[in-house]
């Protein structure tokens, strides 16, 4: 019989219904050939350091930096029941071999071995990965379980991880709080996001803004601009110089721009899109994306793979096509999908990008949470727009000569809407209108060829003031994760 561990019970009872363990014990499930169970989070936490010696309880200065030889860890009060029923059934006579289903990242492995150790436990270990929650992928799963010993270094990286932020938050926490003589809480992630903080509000404090002032003249139609100037009498000077004299194209460039589709979602990107267009935090999107992933409806969340791999483009293909058929947005696809533009198995480690799963074809959108659905949603475009046309225009840049100044004007045509045209529909169904989508767009302007003269321009002056750098928000901590090591699960 085999002993399977989810990381939550939810998912332990969703693998539970596949492998038909029906029989509803106290903290687990059994039938067919295994006992289903699960842990509720961490039932293990580094011990705190009077664990290790009883004159740690108080923060002294002489006794740092505080070093432990060997980790010791505690068992969290409210969980001591699920950890014990744990440990009897890693021991119980039936069981012969234990699978690892926790969730298929470093965490997750943390959290499974600390029991499968603080147990005792010497039975065979199986690792169960899979990217979905759905039947299909669950039954593969089991059919090709991994020896446990497959991921050791992965377990060895998380219990680096635990205790590095252990050594910094204790040790430097006390440090600064005993030389201050107030609590200051330090953490490796919590300090370095806290200078940047810091840091962009003193930049912001200390900036003054300045006005400036463009010339502009409008002929034919359109508006051309000439340089920024910090003097108004200088761009005055050229408005009066400019206004109802004439002006003649110097030059006007054009060349074909193509801006090939995004890739998909891994946690990061998604995280920072769902906070630009809903205003979603980071830990909202995880959470929302987590709960699609055991609803069955997303793939693995915890990724940082904006690629899928080979066995999954003919998934990926009848995705696609349902969504074409039956989303508002997916009228906004054309040509054959391009899945190998998506398709890369070298650029994929533990888990592909984030996609949404063929049972979204089952399932009615409206009766999803806002959250999830807004999620979802996202998920279903960005699958799209990653697989299907480029988009191509022409861009022009304009130069124009008037009483010897230059103005620039710029312009550009649309000849292939590609992906963009998806993203257009898509964002026309929420918040955000037409006139929204191509306020900050370079509108086309009409045939200009060199020589062409305007004759009575129109100057004017646009004034405007130099802004202070913006508040920082999840969308920038989203694109410096990486740089600040910040973990969705991090406690810091």
């Amino acid at each position: 019989m085999k002993l399977v561990i989810a990381e939550k019970p939810s998912v332990a009872m969703s693998l539970a219904a596949v492998l038909g363990a029906t029989e509803r014990k106290d903290g687990y499930l059994e039938g067919s050939g295994y006992l289903v169970s699960w842990c509720v989070g961490h039932l293990l936490e580094l011990a705190q350091p009077e664990a290790y010696k009883e004159q740690y309880a108080k923060w002294r200065y002489e006794d740092l930096p505080i070093l432990p030889e060997n980790w010791k860890y505690e068992v969290p009060k409210d969980k001591k029941k699920q950890l014990a029923l744990l440990c009897r059934l890693m021991k119980d006579k039936r069981v012969d071999s234990v699978v690892c289903a926790t969730d298929a990242g470093r965490e997750g492995e943390l959290i499974f071995r600390l029991v499968y150790e603080y147990a005792g436990c010497n039975k065979p270990m199986e690792r169960l990965w899979i990217s979905s929650m759905e039947d299909a992928a669950i039954r593969e799963g089991f059919d090709h379980l991994r020896p446990g010993s497959d991921y050791d270094k992965l377990y060895d990286a998380a219990v680096c991880r635990a205790g590095a932020d252990w050594l910094i938050g204790i040790n430097a926490t006390r440090l600064f709080s005993v030389l201050y003589g107030v609590t200051l809480n330090v953490g490796r992630v919590m300090s370095p996001t806290l200078a940047l903080l810091v840091q962009r509000e003193s930049d912001i404090e200390s900036f003054i803004s300045r006005p400036f002032y463009v010339p502009e003249i409008t002929c034919g139609g359109f508006t051309a601009s000439g340089e920024k100037m910090t003097e108004r009498s200088e761009a005055e000077k050229i408005r009066m110089d400019c206004d109802h004299n004439s002006a003649f194209v110097r030059s006007a460039e054009k060349q074909v721009k193509t801006i090939q589709p995004p890739r998909l979602y891994d946690l990061t990107t998604l995280q920072r899109e769902c906070n630009r267009i809903y205003g979603y935090t980071a830990q909202q999107t995880l959470d929302y994306v987590q709960s699609l992933y055991e609803k069955k409806l997303a793939t693995y969340p915890r990724t940082d793979s904006q690629y899928l791999t080979k066995d999954m483009q003919a998934t990926a293909a009848s995705l696609i096509l349902w969504l074409r058929d039956n989303m508002p947005f997916g009228k906004g696809c054309a040509g054959e999908p391009d899945i190998d533009r998506v398709t890369d198995d070298s650029k994929v480690t533990d888990h592909h990008a984030i996609i949404p799963t063929v049972e979204i074809a089952r399932t009615d959108l409206s009766e999803l949470p806002s959250g999830e659905r807004d999620v979802l949603t996202l998920l279903a475009v960005r699958l799209l727009c990653a697989t299907t046309q480029a988009n191509r225009f022409e861009a022009v840049t304009a130069m124009l000569d008037c009483q010897g100044y230059t103005f620039t004007a710029k312009g550009k045509t649309i000849l292939q809407s590609g992906w963009k045209e998806v993203e257009r529909i898509h964002r026309m169904s929420i918040r955000q209108s037409e006139t929204e989508h191509r306020e900050n767009e370079d509108a086309a302007l009409p045939v200009l060829k060199e020589g062409q003269t305007f004759e009575a321009v129109s100057a004017s002056l646009r004034e405007g003031k130099t802004s202070p750098p913006k508040h920082y928000t999840d969308v920038i901590f989203c694109e410096r994760k990486e740089w600040i090591g910040i973990e969705e699960r991090s406690s810091a």
